[in-house]
């Protein structure tokens, strides 16, 4: 059995939640008998898949910088996974985005779409409207052989916003890539006590009202410093929310690599994951590895994924969200149970059983 992986995600990613998603599938299936892949790439900046082991990348280009380059990649690799899917030789088709251009091409050949979450839907109102990642995303649901949802949460936003065919979903969970060593080398100058975020601020991620609830305890406690891993450095108006809470001088943001990332959570008092959706939520299961205790909001997948591994908070509310953090900064007993029950939770995820399970669904979709 053959699978051909499409181009999308990984000429428009470098990092990211999805990118790695079809990385660990990929080299996962290597382990697994009567399974090969295919991910039709030429050119990638894409961390991940960097090492060219399953793509025919050329380097020359995409170890160039200049302006554009996205735009490039995305054009030559669309052009050249319409050749591989014109040969069909593969058994199934599995594209990495929601991109509709593939249709005319594929024929009769079956393919298998992952759904990640349904933000443009429940978010719809703050969404550009020349964005047609839904309207995309609806056809491929609709004409999809099978279609995989990262969690029961997604699932049923499926079947509420597409009203799509409770029995053409499969819901198969992600994996942890973060396997830290006892204590992660890095050089980051961090503050003694630190409350961590990670990823992307704006919008549905709720990074402002977050902030706004706990600057009242970032007042009272000058030694309490927040520290944003990834997600691009501050824009001019969090730099005017920081000045006018007084908080500017305890707020860091670093973009870095997955080791001094587990470092970050490692030495973290806490991991706050106070989104208001999430279609799974890979950033607890990497606070579970690295043995942070966490907090996050009682929405969508989250309790879902985390399990009796977290403290939640209503993430609409910033009394809420202070209780709750108030109340595990200062209770080191409850910080040691977090730790212990989130590892005990992280044993049900792995990226082996996403690909084993992944591959049963391919399987029945050739019978």
């Amino acid at each position: 059995m053959k699978i051909q992986f499409d181009h999308q995600i990984f000429a428009s990613q470098r990092y990211g939640g999805i990118s790695r998603y079809f990385y660990e599938l990929v080299k996962g299936f290597d382990a697994l008998d009567d399974i090969r892949t295919d991910v039709s790439v030429l050119l990638s900046d894409n961390h991940y898949i960097s090492d060219k082991k399953h793509t025919n990348q050329k380097d020359f280009l995409s170890q160039q910088r200049f302006r554009g380059k996205y735009r490039i990649y995305k054009i030559v690799d669309k052009v050249y996974t319409i050749q591989q899917l014109k040969k069909q030789n593969f058994d199934i088709f599995h594209p990495t985005y929601y991109d509709t251009y593939f249709l005319k091409h594929i024929g009769e050949t079956p393919f298998v779409l992952t759904v990640y979450d349904m933000i443009h839907e429940r978010f719809s109102e703050v969404i550009d409207p020349s964005d047609k990642t839904s309207i995309r995303k609806k056809l491929l649901v609709e004409k999809a052989t099978k279609i995989i949802a990262i969690s029961q949460s997604t699932k049923n936003d499926l079947i509420k916003f597409f009203g799509t065919d409770e029995s053409k979903i499969e819901v198969i969970y992600l994996g942890n890539s973060m396997f830290p060593e006892l204590q992660a080398d890095t050089k980051l100058k961090t503050p003694n006590k630190y409350i961590l975020f990670v990823g992307a601020r704006g919008g549905y991620k709720n990074f402002e009202r977050f902030i706004k609830s706990i600057s009242l305890m970032l007042n009272k406690d000058k030694n309490l410093c927040v520290i944003c891993a990834g997600g691009g450095k501050f824009t001019f108006k969090e730099l005017e929310i920081f000045s006018s809470l007084n908080i500017t001088n305890q707020i860091t943001q670093y973009t870095l690599g997955d080791n001094a990332l587990a470092s970050l959570y490692q030495n973290a008092q806490l991991f706050v994951y106070p989104s208001l959706y999430e279609g799974f939520g890979i950033p607890i299961l990497e606070s579970f590895a690295c043995q942070c205790p966490l907090l996050c909001s009682n929405t969508s997948s989250l309790p879902e994924v985390a399990g009796d591994g977290a403290c939640y908070f209503d993430p609409y509310s910033e009394e809420s969200m202070r209780n709750s953090i108030t109340t595990v900064l200062g209770d080191e007993c409850l910080q040691d149970e977090l730790r212990q029950k989130g590892a005990v939770r992280l044993k049900q995820f792995s990226w082996k059983k996403t690909a084993i399970e992944t591959k049963k669904i391919y399987e029945s979709v050739m019978k």
